[in-house]
């Protein structure tokens, strides 16, 4: 026994039509609509204009047929017909009334179009010019619809005739249909070149909403909102004039800005040059670092191309909470290989402590071991009781690790003095680990090699002053005065590429403790960096 499956199918639902489409039909029935009722309105005008124009027409020809002197001499005698139906007759042509009747006061027809009409009663209301007046009307006579005027032929003060004349509806329909043939061809070739230049503009926005129904850009729109604000990296767009066309809230966090800054151009925002720099640059960039006045910040750029250049999209990731950690992971990597080059010195020293031993000179071998735990013990002494700050005591003992490994003397001056609790919260440790981490490195650097190497570090807190002071001294060539200013920025640096971000760092941790940073020359002839953060609340970012 077989069995069949039976698959059913969903039926798909048709997509809508795009927004462009939507709004090339809108527009269609939208111009269809005003041009019929234009040509609509224009055909009723021109018929009621040309009634008038017939209406005018017949009754001048009635009036000038009332007062022919030929008509009145006839109207006299026996015979009327015989001498006003060649006459009236004459009147009637392509461009003039469609007919001419002369009737006896009474109606009687003495003359007509269709001559076996003569003799009976005129149709139409002749009231009016029996008592002397002229007067119009449309009225369904023998010659079928008709706009016609009738009007009194005097003789002496006397009504003696009457004069109508008249153009049939017919007549005036077929010289108007010309009128609305030239009308609807003018109707249609306005409605074909609205339509093609609807078309044209439609194209245009299908190709810039990619082919998208309004429901769809809503969508989008509502993505684009959520995805914006929901992004913790920055994100800016700049348009072809390098002005912010949209900014999300990380973005403004991480450069600054205001609610205002959409519009404004990336020159005019107050930044660094080297990021404005990165901003305004054509080519693409990616992930340099760049310092604002409290953060280092990782941009990357793209320009956005279409034909021409339309913008640029710029990522901004702030690296500023991932130096200071690279930092003092350099400082406890340093700290960690000074601890074991002083194991490695260490076991080597105890081995001549034990050598002296066995060759029985064990007076030798205390004073040689003596000698060693006071030399060692002595920089820590004195940096304990001088730092009763941990952070920056381990700093400095590490530091002094890294310098006697490298053939360098820290020395730490006799007025270098912070004392427990001094420090307020607002100096944060890992900014002080920032500046006074990165001084003595740049020292180390510049005092390695040369003769009697020496770096001076002054660490004192002044409470009647108010002011924390680190100044780091080196025995170097020092800085030439060209540099004074440039020592700061990024990339600056005597040691090859790839460094110079140290003293961009320290300033700007200074910086953010609302502190200054001083170059000089310091007592071995080398430079002096000082750098002083205000101990009180006042030096608290707000």
């Amino acid at each position: 026994m077989s069995h069949v499956s039976h698959v059913s199918r969903v039926p798909r639902v048709p997509r809508p039509r795009s927004l462009a489409g939507q709004l090339f039909a809108m527009q269609v029935v939208l111009m269809a609509t005003v041009v019929a009722g234009c040509a609509l309105f224009a055909y009723v005008n021109d018929r009621s204009q040309a009634e008038e124009t017939a209406r005018r027409q017949a009754t001048a020809t009635a009036t000038a047929v009332a007062k022919s002197p030929a008509v009145v001499a006839a109207a006299r005698t026996d015979d009327p017909t015989a001498a006003l139906q060649p006459y009236a007759a004459s009147l009637v042509g392509e461009s003039g009334v469609t007919f001419v009747t002369i009737m006896a006061p009474d109606g009687t027809r003495w003359t007509h179009p269709e001559p076996g009409r003569i003799g009976e009663r005129y149709l139409g209301h002749i009231e009016a010019a029996q008592r002397g007046e002229t007067f119009s009307e449309t009225y369904r006579g023998t010659l079928g619809r008709s706009v016609r005027t009738v009007t009194p032929v005097y003789d002496g003060g006397r009504v003696v005739a009457l004069a109508s004349a008249g153009i049939t509806v017919d007549r005036i329909s077929a010289q108007l249909s010309k009128q609305v043939t030239a009308l609807l061809g003018m109707a249609g070739a306005a409605l074909a070149l609205g339509g093609l230049g609807t078309y044209v503009i439609n194209a245009r926005l299908r190709r810039h909403t990619h082919g998208m129904n309004a429901a769809e850009l809503s969508r989008m729109h509502d993505y684009h909102e959520a995805a914006l604000h929901a992004v913790r990296e920055g994100l800016v767009m700049l348009d072809g004039r390098r002005r912010i066309a949209l900014i999300n809230d990380g973005a403004r966090e991480l450069l600054g800005l205001d609610d205002d800054a959409v519009g404004v151009p990336v020159a005019e925002l107050g930044l660094p040059p080297s990021l404005t720099g990165a901003l305004l640059c054509a080519e693409p960039r990616l992930d340099e670092l760049h310092l604002t006045s409290d953060r280092v910040l990782v941009v990357s750029t793209r320009p956005v191309v279409g034909g021409e250049r339309r913008g640029t999209v710029v990522t901004l990731r702030d690296h500023t909470e991932l130096q200071a950690l690279s930092g003092e992971l350099d400082s406890e990597r340093g700290f960690t290989q000074a601890l074991r080059s002083q194991a490695h010195e260490a076991a080597n020293r105890l081995h001549t402590v034990v050598s002296l031993i066995e060759l029985g000179r064990a007076e030798e071998a205390v004073e040689f071991a003596t000698a060693e735990l006071e030399l060692a013990q002595a920089l820590t002494d004195r940096v304990v009781d001088a730092v009763a700050e941990p952070v920056l005591a381990a700093l400095l003992l590490g530091k002094a690790a890294q310098a006697n490994e490298r053939g360098v003397e820290l020395v730490l001056t006799e007025d270098s003095r912070i004392d427990d609790g001094v420090l307020p919260p607002a100096l944060a440790a890992r900014d002080l680990v920032t500046i006074l981490g990165n001084l003595i490195d740049n020292a180390l650097d510049a005092a390695q090699g040369g003769p009697a190497a020496r770096v001076t570090v002054t660490a004192r807190a002044d409470e009647e002053g108010g002011e924390l002071l680190l100044r780091v001294a080196d025995s170097g060539p020092g800085v030439g005065p060209d540099d004074h200013d440039a020592v700061f920025e990024r990339g600056w640096s005597t040691r090859g590429a790839g460094r110079g971000l140290g003293l961009a760092l320290v300033r700007q941790a200074a910086h953010r403790g609302r502190g200054t940073v001083e170059l000089g020359h310091g007592p071995d002839a080398g430079a002096a960096f000082t750098v002083r953060l205000p101990l009180g609340t006042a030096g608290a970012r707000s």
